[in-house]
């Protein structure tokens, strides 16, 4: 089973910056595409980030510009840099599967991340 860890979050002014990491604990990280979500107070988790097996990314509009999603397969980590924070960037941030993917990890506990403006 395979084990999900986000770290790196905590609380920055706007216009700060932060670097989410995602460690997998096994398995064939390097096949799937994964990718970043985030679930800010009361809305429900939406995706920020994704990054295909072949590292190709794509980003929501809302990130675009700011964000860099990156990977290193033989850590089975990902990264999130994530640059020019908004107080609109505050929320968990998760890693798992990209959308699409079959049988998605289990959820790990998320860090977070708060923006002050």
């Amino acid at each position: 089973q395979v084990q999900l860890v986000e770290s790196g979050g905590g609380s920055v002014q706007a216009g700060g910056s932060l670097r989410l990491s995602c460690v997998a604990s096994a398995g064939a990280f390097w096949i799937n595409a994964m990718a970043w979500y985030r679930q800010a107070p009361g809305k429900e988790r939406e995706l920020v980030a994704e990054i295909s097996n072949q590292r190709a990314t794509n980003y929501a509009d809302s990130v675009k510009g700011r964000f860099t999603i990156s990977r290193e397969n033989l850590k089975r980590t990902m990264y999130l840099q994530m640059n020019s924070l908004k107080p609109d960037d505050t929320g968990v941030y998760f890693c798992n599967k990209a959308p699409g993917a079959p049988n998605f990890f289990d959820w790990g506990q998320g860090t977070q991340v708060f923006v002050s403006s």
